[in-house]
C-alpha cells in the first residue's frame, strides 16, 4: 500500500527528504509535460532501476502499480478510441512511471521524515502558514491512502462472499459511508489530541 514504508539501508533510503521530493517533483513534470514516447520509456527504465537500487521487496513494488493497472484497463480503451492508441499508451506509461515513482518515495521515506520536509520547507512562511499543520495534514494524507483502500478491498471482499456484483453504485456507497466513519474517528481522535481549533 502506498503510505507503507519498507525499511533498508540503500542510498535512496539515505538520501534527504526534501532532494527526493524535488526530484520527484521535477520527474513528474518532465513525463507530464513531454510527448515524447521515448522519454516516458526511459522513465519507466530509470524508475526499474530505482527500485533495484532501493532493493524495495519485489511483492510489495508490484502492489503498489497493481491498482493503476485496474484502471488503465477502462481508461486506455476509452482513450484509445477518442484520441488514437498513440496518445493512450502515453497516457499510461505517465500515469505508471508517476504512480511508481510516488509509491517509491513513500516506500523508501518514513512519515515522520515527510512531516519534518514540509515543515522545513514552509517555516519560512509561518507568518502567513502553519507548518506544522500543513506537515501534519500531508502526513495523514499519505496514512489514508492506504486506509481506503483497505475500505475497498474489504467492501469488495464483502460482495465477493455474498456472490453479488450489482452496479458501482454498490461498491461506492459503502466505501463512501466506511470512509466517513475513519474520518469522522480520526477527526476525534485529533481532538482528543487538542488539533481542534
Amino acid at each position: 500500500m502506498i503510505g507503507l514504508y519498507s525499511p533498508g539501508t540503500s542510498l535512496i533510503h539515505r538520501a534527504p527528504t526534501l532532494l527526493k521530493l524535488l526530484l520527484l517533483s521535477l520527474c513528474v513534470l518532465l513525463i507530464g509535460t513531454s510527448s515524447d514516447p521515448w522519454v516516458a520509456s526511459g522513465a519507466a527504465a530509470g524508475v526499474v532501476l530505482l527500485f533495484l537500487i532501493a532493493q524495495v521487496p519485489l511483492r510489495a513494488a508490484v502492489a503498489q502499480i497493481a491498482p493503476i493497472l485496474l484502471i488503465l484497463l477502462v481508461a486506455v480503451p476509452i482513450q484509445g478510441l477518442l484520441s488514437g492508441w498513440t496518445v493512450a499508451a502515453l497516457m499510461a506509461g505517465r500515469l505508471i512511471v508517476a504512480v511508481a515513482l510516488a509509491a517509491l518515495f513513500t516506500m523508501t521515506t518514513t512519515v515522520t521524515a515527510v512531516l519534518e520536509a514540509f515543515q522545513t520547507l514552509l517555516r519560512p512562511f509561518n507568518r502567513f502558514i502553519d507548518a506544522d499543520r500543513v506537515g501534519l495534514l500531508v502526513a495523514l494524507t499519505i496514512r489514508c491512502i492506504p486506509l481506503v483502500s483497505d475500505i475497498v478491498r474489504e467492501v469488495l471482499e464483502a460482495r465477493t462472499a455474498r456472490g453479488t456484483r450489482g452496479s458501482p453504485l454498490s461498491i461506492a456507497v459503502p466505501v463512501v459511508v466506511r470512509s466517513l466513519y475513519a474520518a469522522d474517528a480520526l477527526g476525534e481522535a485529533l481532538i482528543a489530541r487538542g488539533l481542534d481549533d
